[in-house]
């Protein structure tokens, strides 16, 4: 018959070796883990004045549960009761706010303990403590007469301790000890403290009262087996206490003269050890997959990668996809990376802005989220409502955005049929985000209900079905949403910003556990269920300082003193258990040490014991082996390709020639200006036709606040083209804000928006009164004349403002960012007002007729501490200015009317940064301009 196995940490009813009622009849029973997580935010929200906090909302609260908790498992595991008085831990010449802490636990745990008790369960930790002592108590009175053997525990915990004490007492009992060094020095072994690998084995016998030499080997053909034997002495001395090293020259010396001639047992123990250091992470992780999968080269071998970086392990999980590897993974996924946990996100989210452009386009093209549609349908609803409705300007309610896409339909924009379905979309789209409450405070229960509410209706399906809750994301997120229904009520209220930052986090630390298969060969591990496999194998990945081992935490509730006056263990604890698993991994038959060099770009430092392990090596005069044809494979696995195909090579500096009848024969004077800086740029615009998308969910910018004040001068100089009104200020600051506002400004911008307008306005009403004297205002005026032979290239100009007198006329052009200088202006760089003073020269506005170009200026209207400036560009030589330019201009037309001519990425490339254009990414401009081609650093530029 087969033996009946327990894992000791789950000694429980209606499991062997207990018969239902043993043992736990008259034990309540545990409390689930987010029940009381949920319990615990609730006691800390409501005894929040005792932390001298006037409240704590629900996000922080789960926080101070977390280390609550800890705290609770720690008192119940070390059998530890709390004081009656926190005097007795924190006495007034400590700090104060460790008074306020430890008055603080008075509250809670007193409140704690009765909450348990109204709720009829008690802590897991605690009863699985009872559940230990009860079983003592038996065993101790009524030895088992079977044979029972309890193997591969430390007896960490007291309870645990004392249980290994009775199997061992026991007539047929053996308990066998994981690692016990019993080569160790006497000296060294009394020396061993909280932080080394055999502390819990020392405090277990200590506790037992059972001396080292007492214990036997389970194997006594495995203690002269050469290699392992002499593997295990080299781990185990060198990870000895730091006060026993000063000998170990002896010891190397001793540990030569016990073994066999001819063998030196330092070169034995490395044999099948060696170490590998990575420049970073990824590096590491390449490494890592580069070995798994050399290891499925040989039948039947095995392999195995433990970490405590999770991190590391999902990115070598990554790594092996390449070769379509699944191995067995105990790391998970999260939930917040699933489908169902973005959607929910998302939805929650939504409920702090319902109109974000960018949540929303998220959520409908969500492959959850179904709307009612059939794919196809939703797939074009979704083009149309981003197209024409949430890429135009920041909605500020649904009623504008409906009638975006009505519009879009009226103009023939969208047919009907796509209009149609794009508002349906959109109704439905708002009327399931409704169902969620806007109220500034409510119940994390009742906010639950109104996602999941939202969220089902999102998912349902034309034919009424929903997959949201299908899979193990689905059920992930089920179990999750249900906890917060039925286990929340003693949350405190939140907002709906604070309700989607608590779902953030819960869904952020919920473990997803996928099915499918994996490789029977390969294995992913933990620290600690890496002590339940031996394979072939083992990587021992994440050696560096804050990894494994990992920093102290700290406790935010109880300083160092206080800990010792409870009669707590000291955090380093965890560091010797920590160093007890990597010295079993470590003394496996073929085994590599991995590290890194760097971890987020900054330098690390490697583990203590990968140092201490280095350190004895060299004082034998050997050298720690190396595994450095894996880097190289990996690298090689990454390098570019030595003749990559085209691709994949570097794209050189573009230059297309289109065909002479597709170029643009009319262009504006602003594109002239983009044409001289940037020639691709009108190539890409009037020759592909391509045009640039507006960025959904972008804030209005600068050229948006030039479009208003642009806007707003036009309109005023049309409503009052006589005197300036009175209260001329007032209307200008009106028109301005209103354009401001139908460019998308929420209110909260307005505000800062309003004053820079009133300073503007006050500025423009001196401006206006002094340019009106003796002039007749011409405002967004067009104009053009013909260029080339035959009139073959129209130029056309939309002046902003021309200023006529007396056979004369001054040309302005608004600015609110910085102007071009003169120089820019002489060197046909910034042609624009040039190029329209040669069309007014030319008689090429017909409301104006024939003029002699005057002043040429720029209007800066800023709003700020200068709030507004003119800037000429001329000195009284606007006519020579224009007929300079006129003349490039027909340069420019005659050159590119030449099949032979190519359209250059970016000829002034000194404006690159400051002048960014739309179609930079097309003619991949990083690559040719920063990165070069063939090795060189940029393409050279050609005029």
């Amino acid at each position: 018959l087969l033996p009946r196995m327990r894992a000791l940490g789950d000694l429980d009813e209606d499991e062997p070796p207990f018969e239902p009622g043993d043992l736990t009849l008259d034990l309540p029973p545990a409390i689930g883990a987010e029940r009381r997580r949920f319990e615990l935010a609730g006691l800390v929200a409501a005894h929040a004045h005792l932390l001298e906090a006037s409240t704590i909302d629900a996000f922080d609260a789960l926080d101070y549960a977390d280390a609550l908790g800890a705290l609770l498992d720690t008192l119940q595991i070390e059998e530890v009761a709390w004081p009656e008085s926190s005097l007795d831990l924190a006495p007034p010449d400590m700090a104060a706010h460790w008074s306020v802490s430890a008055r603080f636990l008075d509250s809670v745990l007193a409140a704690w303990d009765a909450r348990l008790a109204e709720l009829g369960v008690m802590d897991l930790s605690a009863r699985r403590v009872a559940v230990t002592r009860r079983l003592i108590e038996e065993w101790e009175a009524t030895p088992p007469p079977g044979v029972i053997v309890a193997a591969g525990s430390t007896g960490s915990t007291k309870a645990t301790a004392d249980l290994l004490a009775t199997i061992a007492r026991a007539p047929k009992g053996m308990v066998v000890l994981p690692g016990l060094d019993v080569s160790l020095a006497d000296a060294a072994w009394e020396q061993i403290d909280d932080q080394h690998p055999q502390g819990a084995l020392a405090r277990l016998l200590t506790r037992a009262g059972i001396g080292r030499g007492e214990v036997r080997p389970w194997d006594l053909a495995a203690e002269t087996e050469t290699a392992g034997r002499w593997r295990r002495r080299l781990i185990n001395e060198a990870l000895r206490p730091p006060e026993a090293t000063a000998d170990w020259l002896r010891v190397i010396d001793d540990l030569r003269r016990e073994a066999p001639a001819g063998v030196d047992p330092i070169a034995a123990g490395l044999e099948g050890l060696t170490v590998i250091a990575a420049r970073a992470e990824e590096e590491a992780a390449a490494a890592a997959a580069v070995l798994l999968r050399q290891a499925l080269e040989t039948p039947g071998r095995t392999a195995a990668l433990v970490t405590p970086d999770t991190g590391l392990a999902r990115r070598v999980q990554a790594r092996l996809s390449r070769w379509g590897v699944r191995p067995d993974s105990s790391v998970g996924d999260s939930l917040a990376g699933a489908p169902a946990g973005v959607l929910a996100a998302l939805v929650a989210h939504a409920a702090v802005n319902p109109l974000d452009p960018i949540i929303l386009l998220a959520i409908a093209k969500h492959p959850l989220a179904r709307l009612g549609f059939d794919d196809a349908d939703r797939e074009k609803a979704c083009e149309a409502l981003e197209r024409r409705g949430l890429r135009v300007r920041i909605p500020r309610d649904w009623s504008q955005l409906e009638g975006e896409l009505t519009a879009a339909g009226v103009r023939g924009d969208l047919s009907e049929s796509l209009a149609s379905a794009a508002l349906l979309l959109l109704r439905r789209l708002r009327d399931a985000l409704a169902l969620q409450s806007t109220d500034s405070a409510e119940t994390a229960e009742a906010r639950t209900r109104g996602l999941v509410s939202a969220l089902e209706a999102l998912a349902e399906s034309p034919q009424g079905a929903t997959e949201l809750w299908r899979g193990a994301a689905g059920e992930a997120l089920s179990r999750l949403l249900t906890s917060l229904l039925h286990e929340s009520e003693t949350l405190p209220s939140l907002s709906t910003g604070a309700f989607a930052d608590l779902l953030d986090g819960l869904v952020s630390r919920t473990p997803l556990r996928r099915g499918g298969a994996t490789h029977p060969r390969l294995s992913i591990l933990g620290v600690l269920e890496a002590r339940l496999v031996s394979p072939d194998l083992t990587i021992l990945a994440g050696l560096e300082e804050g990894v494994w081992p990992s920093t102290t935490p700290g406790d935010p509730f109880l300083s160092r003193p206080m800990r010792v006056t409870l009669g707590l263990p000291p955090p380093e604890r965890r560091i010797g258990l920590a160093a007890h698993d990597f010295a079993q991994a470590a003394a496996t038959p073929e085994v590599v040490l991995l590290h890194t060099q760097t971890r987020a770009g900054a330098p690390s430092v490697k583990s203590r014991w990968l140092w201490r392990l280095e350190a004895l090596v060299t004082g034998a005069c050997l050298a720690l082996p190396e595994h450095g044809e894996v880097l190289d494979w990996a690298r090689r696995l990454d390098a570019p390709l030595e003749r990559p195909p085209s691709s994949l090579m570097t794209a050189p500096r573009p230059a297309p020639r289109p065909p002479v009848d597709v170029r643009p024969k009319k262009l504006s004077v602003t594109a002239v200006e983009r044409w001289v800086r940037d020639p691709y740029a009108i190539y890409a615009r009037y020759v592909l036709r391509v045009r640039p998308l507006d960025r959904p969910g972008v804030e209005p910018d600068a050229r948006a606040r030039g479009t208003a004040v642009h806007a707003a001068f036009e309109r005023f100089a049309n409503e009052n083209p006589g005197p300036i009104p009175t209260d001329g200020d007032r209307i200008f600051r009106d028109l301005l804000v209103a354009e401001l506002r139908e460019a998308g400004m929420t209110e909260a911008q307005l505000v800062r928006e309003g004053a820079l307008a009133a300073n503007a306005a006050s500025w423009a009403m001196a401006f206006e009164r002094e340019r009106r004297a003796g002039a007749v205002i011409h405002v967004e005026q067009g104009g053009e004349m013909s260029l080339g032979a035959g009139g073959a290239f129209i130029l056309t100009a939309r002046a902003d403002r021309i200023e006529a007198r007396d056979g004369a006329a001054d040309i302005l052009d608004f600015k609110t960012g910085a102007a071009p200088t003169r120089s820019q202006v002489e060197a046909f760089f910034a042609p624009q007002l040039t190029l329209t003073a040669a069309i007014l020269a030319a008689g090429g506005f017909a409301e104006i007729g024939t003029r002699t170009p005057g002043e040429l200026a720029y209007v800066r209207v800023r709003g700020g501490r200068i709030p507004g400036q003119v800037l000429p560009v001329d000195s009284g030589d606007a006519p020579a200015l224009a007929a300079d330019a006129l003349q490039k201009l027909e340069q420019m037309v005659e050159a590119y009317g030449q099949a032979s001519r190519p359209y250059w990425s970016w000829t002034a490339p000194q404006f690159m940064g400051r002048f960014g254009g739309d179609y930079d990414h097309l003619a991949r401009l990083w690559e040719w301009a920063v990165v070069g081609v063939d090795g060189e650093t940029g393409d050279k530029v050609v005029a």
